[in-house]
């Protein structure tokens, strides 16, 4: 959710912001963010994949955000930087900043009397917002959101629509929800009784730090008994479940439909690619990163990447396959042995040897 500067930036502004280098003529206009292909006057492109730089000598773009080695090429003024990306990250929040809120309390919305709410915080229509909740300066809480009671959203984060949390959740600064997402539900305990499913009562809370991202119908369960933690600066994409009593890591990203189960440490600045699976009780280092639909079974102490997925079969065959599977390495080194053993033989009675 966010707005768009009327008047615009120069370029020489939006180089500075953008720390790159301006070829050009440093008073153009530019009033926002365009692909090479869509671009018109007023408009600034970028250029990090190498698939679109066809696209470069006819665009419309005033300006086009890319690195030194294709400046050369570029037919209009340009910022050259040498992390394209991250230069187009900070183009685009200058030209499109994120909302503020218009402080007040709309009409429809409940606010229980023991609530404290800034008086710089936008509560908007249809929000229910329960006892002892606490919204801090400058929160944007959008239509629909559910805030139960005891909840705390720290100063300038954003509930864009139809976010819950439940009972107890800690959300830090600058946090950014995206429509639909839920925190602090109940994970999923359950104690078998001779074949039936008992509910084990999940009393902890979801604590998360500053400047987490949390995209559309991510859901976050509550600890059982502890907390479920989710530290500063983590990325989580839409369709990802994390379960009761996980930890999540200073800066690591997760991509869409990833499921992570209870009490599963995840270390800071890892990333997990989409679809991922990673059972419970298991711990990944820092500097861990998952490749899509890998499914992770076991601790990674090690930094580094990892890949693997496996068709299902049956769990026995499964078992005994994957164990052979383990042994492939030691196998191939046993095998060369036996063919340079068998080269030497063959060489004697050649009367090579």
């Amino acid at each position: 959710m966010t707005g768009r500067s009327s008047a615009g930036l120069s370029l020489k502004e939006l180089s500075e912001i953008a720390c790159a280098k301006l070829r050009g003529d440093p008073q153009r206009m530019i009033r926002s963010v365009a692909t090479l292909q869509d671009a018109v006057e007023g408009t600034i492109g970028f250029l990090a994949n190498p698939r679109y730089k066809s696209q470069l000598a006819d665009t419309a773009a005033s300006a086009v955000i890319l690195s030194a080695d294709d400046a050369a090429d570029c037919p209009v003024d340009c910022l050259i930087a040498d992390n394209i990306y991250l230069a187009h990250a900070r183009v685009t929040t200058a030209l499109h900043p994120f909302d503020v809120a218009d402080p007040g309390i709309h009409d429809s919305a409940w606010v229980d009397p023991s609530a404290s709410v800034a008086s710089t915080a936008e509560i908007a229509a249809n929000v229910y917002v329960g006892p002892g909740v606490v919204i801090e300066d400058d929160v944007i809480v959008g239509p629909g959101c559910v805030l139960l009671e005891d909840v705390t959203v720290g100063q300038a984060s954003r509930l864009i629509a139809s976010v819950t949390l439940c009972a107890g959740t800690k959300l830090g600064r600058r946090c950014v929800l995206q429509a639909g997402a839920v925190v602090g539900g109940d994970g999923f305990g359950l104690a078998n009784d001779q074949g039936r499913w008992v509910k084990v009562p999940q009393i902890g809370r979801v604590v998360i730090g500053d400047d987490v991202e949390i995209q559309a119908c991510a859901s976050i369960d509550r600890g059982a008994i502890g907390d479920t933690v989710i530290a500063d600066g983590v990325k989580i994409d839409s369709h990802v479940h994390i379960a009761h009593n996980v930890q999540i890591g200073e800066h690591t990203a997760i991509a869409g439909c990833t499921g992570i189960a209870g009490s599963t440490r995840v270390g800071a600045y890892c990333t997990i690619a989409g679809a991922a699976a990673i059972t419970g009780h298991v711990e990944l280092a820092d500097h861990v990163h998952i490749s899509g639909m890998t499914t992770v079974t076991r601790s990674i102490r090690k930094p580094g990447t990892y890949t693997g997925t496996i068709p299902a079969t049956e769990h026995a065959t499964w078992l005994k396959n994957f164990s052979r599977l383990r042994q492939l390495d030691d196998m191939a080194r046993r095998i060369k042995a036996l063919e340079r053993e068998l080269g030497v033989l063959q060489n004697r009675e050649d009367g090579h040897g």
